[in-house]
């Protein structure tokens, strides 16, 4: 009998245990969902926008306090989001500043990019500087040609997609990119860093631009927006 009730008591004790690690996980995953940085501290904050984003409504993006949204349009030689056009429409219609990225693929010359970028992404219109992604590692093109000449091609790229719309680009650097290829102390150009909930500090010199958090949920997309906030 003692036994026995040792073990209905056991069983409970791990059944509480068990309840207290979901409410647990419940809690966090409801503290992620809503956080991000306070708006006394960044007053300027905006989204990140692809295809893989679903259908985003850019009306309620504003009401919930983004100030402008950066839309994927290009990537490589030959990529481009599925969405970019409504989604550059939809911005306009919805009074959101918005500027457009570029993920750079450093396996391909620069000039093929380039003619991509100038075919998507029109002359006029966008209102933010553009953005140059980095987040493929030279050393997963399997040339060491490639990785030598990496910062001669991306200056090439750069100088060719300032020349088409007439403004600086920013420098979106991946941890993994910047912790191979340590291009952001190497190209003078405004950065974009990443990190969830915490300050980036990866590159060595202060951010422009922050993703803050990849998992803030509103009515304004039915997943997790990419929440980005300026450096005031």
């Amino acid at each position: 009998m003692g036994r026995t009730r040792k073990t209905v008591w056991r069983w409970r004790i791990i059944a509480v245990l068990l309840l207290a690690a979901m409410l647990a996980a419940g809690w966090g995953w409801w503290q992620a969902a809503i956080w991000h940085p306070a708006r006394a501290e960044y007053p300027q904050q905006g989204a990140l926008v692809g295809a893989s984003d679903g259908t985003v409504d850019f009306t309620a993006l504003r009401a919930i306090g983004a100030d402008f949204v950066y839309l994927e349009a290009s990537e490589g030689a030959a990529g481009r989001d599925a969405a970019f056009a409504r989604n550059m429409a939809a911005a306009s219609d919805a009074g959101l500043p918005w500027g457009v990225v570029h993920e750079y693929d450093p396996c391909i010359p620069a000039e093929r990019q380039t003619a991509n970028f100038v075919t998507i992404v029109p002359r006029e219109g966008a209102q933010l500087p553009p953005v140059i992604a980095l987040d493929k590692l030279a050393s997963a093109c399997a040339d060491p040609i490639v990785a030598a000449g990496l910062e001669s091609e991306l200056t090439t790229f750069i100088n060719q997609v300032e020349g088409h719309v007439g403004q600086p680009v920013v420098l979106r650097i991946s941890p993994a990119f910047e912790a191979e290829h340590a291009m952001a102390t190497h190209i003078e150009r405004n950065l974009w860093l990443e990190r969830d909930f915490l300050q980036p500090d990866y590159a060595q010199r202060p951010w422009t631009l922050w993703t803050a958090t990849r998992h803030l949920r509103g009515e304004a997309s039915d997943g997790p927006l990419r929440w980005v906030v300026v450096q005031p």
